[in-house]
């Protein structure tokens, strides 16, 4: 008969009873309910990280840099030493003549091109809404502008604008009409601009608001004409609120744009008036006086606040618009 050692009772006693199955079935629930969790929490954040790394290297990084760059004096040759003047380079922008001027070419250039541009716009889109032949042809071909440089456009349209033997005052002349110095002179100076922001943009926001308009129901398009309404009543009472959120889109977008105008009009200038604006500054933008900073006087902290000046102009649109809107539902 065997009989146990007491080593073998001592093994026996420390290993305890053995494991039930029950307990490798709720450790398994535990681990799979802990996965799930990981899954609906944590991988939407997952798939978000990528945007969120890349902005903080590129857009916040950058922003807060320029932020700290604007209140020291810098120079383009010598950019790691600093020299701390807090708020002095936002004081002589501030007194600063060529920026008031800046602002105002920026404010009317992007009035002349945004408000013609985004009007066009919508009324092409309203056409290109309709049944017609090749109607893929003309969407396709309301691209090509917005897919073609910005080099190339300016520089075509500094041709037609040329003051001797440019076509514009080529036909100008057949009806009569002096020739007119486009690039000398503010305002012809800036509807020329203006006509190439307007030229390259207006496909691209047609399309936009194209995309809007199919995805009102036909339902009430049907309902209108019932109704009695003509194609005009359409237009305005279903067809324009229907994409108002889209069209607010592309005024934002808009104005963002004409804030940061800066390859137009340096390409126009041909030489170094593209700098400078022209030679009395008749159409320097935002965008131009920050490059004439920081690349021409070599005042990098000088730009950074021109930048920052920019980037508050745009904050204070975008109030303007959350009160204008909010004072709107408030009245409606």
């Amino acid at each position: 008969m065997a009989t146990s050692t007491p080593e073998a009772e001592s093994d026996r006693d420390s290993s305890g009873p053995p494991s039930e199955p029950g307990d490798d079935t709720a450790s398994r629930r535990r681990r799979s309910a802990l996965l799930h969790r990981l899954d609906v929490k944590g991988v939407p954040y997952a798939f978000v990280a990528p945007f969120f790394i890349v902005f903080a290297a590129f857009s916040f990084y950058p922003l807060i840099y320029t932020s700290w760059i604007s209140l020291h004096r810098v120079e383009l040759a010598t950019l790691d030493i600093m020299e701390w003047v807090a708020l002095d380079n936002y004081v002589e922008l501030w007194n600063d003549e060529r920026f008031w001027n800046a602002l105002a070419n920026t404010l009317t250039i992007g009035v002349i091109s945004t408000v013609p541009q985004l009007l066009m716009a919508l009324g092409l889109a309203h056409l290109l809404n309709y049944r017609m032949r090749a109607s893929l042809f003309f969407r396709v071909a309301s691209l090509v502008p917005y897919a073609t440089s910005v080099g190339a456009a300016a520089l075509v349209f500094t041709m037609l604008f040329e003051r001797d033997f440019g076509m514009i005052n080529w036909a100008l002349g057949v009806v009569g009409i002096d020739p007119v110095n486009w690039e000398a002179d503010k305002w012809p100076a800036q509807v020329a601009i203006s006509t190439i922001v307007i030229w390259r943009w207006t496909g691209y926001n047609a399309l936009l608001y194209l995309a809007a308009m199919q995805a009102i129901p036909a339902d009430r398009y049907e309902a209108a004409a019932i109704d009695g309404a003509s194609r005009w009543k359409q237009f305005t009472h279903v067809t324009v609120p229907g994409i108002r959120s889209t069209i607010v889109f592309t005024i934002v977008l808009s104005t963002i744009g004409a804030t940061q105008l800066f390859g137009e009009p340096l390409i126009f200038g041909q030489g170094p008036n593209g700098v400078t604006g022209g030679a009395d500054n008749q159409y320097q933008t935002l965008g131009l006086l920050l490059y004439e900073e920081g690349w021409k006087n070599y005042q990098m902290g000088r730009s950074a606040t021109v930048a920052w000046a920019m980037f508050l102009l745009l904050v204070v649109a975008f109030l303007a618009q959350r009160l204008i809107k909010r004072l709107r539902s408030r009245t409606s």
